[in-house]
C-alpha cells in the first residue's frame, strides 16, 4: 500500500532551478551576480568554524541592518535566502480556506510556498507591458485573502511598482491585510518612480518588506536575506522557522557585505550599465522589451519559447524558459554580452514571433 501524501503537494512541481551551463556556455538563468567574491567575503567565510552552530537570531547581522537602516533588530528578521522568508510568512498568516494574492507571471516560487501552507493562489494578470496591474490586484482581495504579494521589480519580467501605484494601492486595501513588498532586485533599480519599501514602514502596519544579499552583494550560494516589518508579524514567520537554518558562514559573509558596500555597488552600476546596453541593443532589434530594472531581460517569444532558447543555447547562453511566455535573461560577463545579441537577432530573424 503506498504512503498517504497531501494530493495538493504530490500533485505539485519542484520549483525549477535555472540550468547549469557547460564549459563553454554563460549560465545566465539564474540571475547571478557574474563577479568573483569579494576577497573580504571569502576571508569571512574561512574565519567560521563549522563544528559550531550558528547564532540561530542573528544577532550581529540584525544590529547591524538595524543600524544602517535606523530601525529597532526587532523589526528585522533574517532567513535562508527571502523565499524562505516568504514561506515562513505565508505559513503564519494563510491556512487552509485562505487566499494569497499576486500578479502572474511573477517569481516562480510563488504557487508553490501558497499551496504548501494549504492555501489557494489569486493570480491577476500582468499588464501588457510585464508590470503588475495593481488595481486589478486590489479588486481580487476578498475577506478570505491573507496575503497579498507585490515583486518590484517583477521578476521575470523587470518592470517596477511606482511609488504612487503603490501608495494607491496600499489606501484600497483593508490594512488588516498582510503585504509582502519583495524587493529582491531593488539595488538594480535607477527609475526614480520606484517605490522604496523601507521608508514606508511607519505608515503601513500590514507591510513587510523583503531584501536579499544573493543578488547585488553575489552571495546566492549561501542563503541570506532579510525582512523588515512589523516586531509581532515577523514574531510569527519566526516562530514557522527551520531552527538554525541562517549558517554562521553566511551571517558574517553578509556583515562583510556591508562593510564593503561601496565597492560592491560599485559592481552593480557595471551590471546596470551592462544591463542598459543590452536593452537598448535588443530594442534596436525590434524586440518590444519591457523596462528592465533588475539585473535581468525579458524576451516575449511566446509559443516560439523553446525554439528560441535552442537557438540561444546554440550561442552559448543558458536562459531561463517559460514556456508559452518568454525567456528570462540574466545580465552575465561582459564577454556574454556579443553572443547574447547575435543569437537574440537571430530568433528575430529566424522565428515567427509576430514583433
Amino acid at each position: 500500500m503506498a504512503v498517504k501524501l497531501r494530493p495538493e503537494i504530490a500533485a505539485l512541481q519542484p520549483y525549477r532551478q535555472g540550468r547549469p551551463a557547460a564549459a563553454d556556455a554563460f549560465k545566465l538563468s539564474s540571475n547571478e551576480n557574474p563577479f568573483p567574491a569579494h576577497p573580504a567575503i571569502v576571508e569571512a567565510i574561512a574565519a567560521t568554524n563549522p563544528g559550531r552552530y550558528p547564532d540561530a537570531a542573528a544577532t550581529v547581522l540584525r544590529e547591524r541592518l538595524g543600524a544602517d537602516y535606523g530601525i529597532a533588530p526587532d523589526r528585522i528578521h533574517v532567513g535562508s535566502g527571502s523565499v524562505a522568508l516568504l514561506q515562513q510568512l505565508i505559513l503564519a498568516a494563510a491556512a487552509p480556506g485562505d487566499e494569497v494574492a499576486y500578479s502572474w507571471r511573477s517569481f516562480e516560487a510563488y504557487p508553490g510556498l501558497v499551496t504548501v501552507a494549504g492555501a489557494t493562489s489569486v493570480t491577476v494578470p500582468n499588464r501588457a507591458d510585464g508590470g503588475h496591474d495593481l488595481p486589478a490586484l486590489a479588486a481580487a482581495v476578498t475577506e478570505r485573502t491573507r496575503v497579498v504579494i507585490v515583486c518590484t521589480p517583477n521578476n521575470p519580467t523587470g518592470p517596477i511598482v511606482t511609488a504612487d501605484e503603490f501608495a494607491a494601492f496600499m489606501a484600497a486595501v483593508p490594512d488588516t491585510l498582510l503585504v509582502l513588498l519583495d524587493e529582491a532586485y531593488r539595488e538594480f533599480v535607477t527609475d526614480p518612480a520606484a517605490v522604496d519599501g523601507i521608508p514606508l514602514l511607519d505608515r503601513y502596519p500590514n507591510l513587510v518588506v523583503l531584501r536579499t544579499f544573493s543578488k547585488a552583494y553575489g552571495l546566492a550560494g549561501l542563503r541570506v536575506g532579510y525582512a523588515l516589518g512589523p516586531a509581532e508579524v515577523l514574531d510569527a514567520a519566526r516562530s514557522t522557522a527551520i531552527p538554525l537554518s541562517v549558517t554562521e558562514p553566511a551571517q558574517r559573509a553578509a556583515i562583510a557585505a556591508l562593510d564593503h558596500d561601496a565597492e560592491l555597488r560599485g559592481r552593480v552600476d557595471e551590471i546596470i550599465a551592462r544591463r542598459d546596453r543590452i536593452r537598448d541593443a535588443l530594442r534596436a532589434q525590434g524586440w518590444p522589451l519591457p523596462e528592465p530594472q533588475g539585473n535581468f531581460v525579458w524576451l516575449a517569444t511566446g509559443e516560439q519559447t523553446v525554439a528560441a532558447g535552442e537557438i540561444l543555447e546554440r550561442h552559448g547562453i543558458i536562459a531561463r524558459l517559460f514556456p508559452g511566455d518568454g525567456i528570462r535573461v540574466s545580465v552575465g560577463e561582459e564577454e556574454s554580452v556579443e553572443p547574447l545579441l547575435r543569437s537574440a537577432e537571430e530568433v528575430v530573424r529566424t522565428l515567427p514571433l509576430g514583433l
